[in-house]
């Protein structure tokens, strides 16, 4: 599975559904796992962004499903950033030392 960081803003309809009920936020991911991610941690945040999300989807059109699925309820603004692990890098990067650059 892909990892992916996942940045959350809410909106003003977001905050006071936060306010009123604050396991509103855990009732969105379990609907974000029913379309097929794993929320592997999740916290809140302190300045711009409200919530970060490490998750773990089979594709990045599944990742992107849910972004646009998050988005439709009016109350998130999700930004997904694909995650490469760090080895996964270096070693594509010592595969690619033989070609021409």
């Amino acid at each position: 599975m892909a990892h992916y960081l996942q940045l959350w803003v809410l909106t003003e309809e977001g905050r006071l559904n936060f306010e009123e009920n604050p396991e509103w936020v855990k009732e969105l991911n379990k609907d974000m796992e029913i379309l097929g991610v794993k929320i592997v941690t999740q916290y809140a945040l302190l300045g711009q962004y409200d919530f970060v999300n490490i998750i773990e989807a089979p594709s990045d059109e599944v990742a992107a499903k849910v972004a646009i699925k998050l988005s439709a309820t009016k109350t998130v603004h999700p930004m997904t950033l694909a995650a490469i692990p760090l080895d996964n890098l270096v070693a594509t990067l010592k595969k690619g030392t033989q070609g021409p650059w």
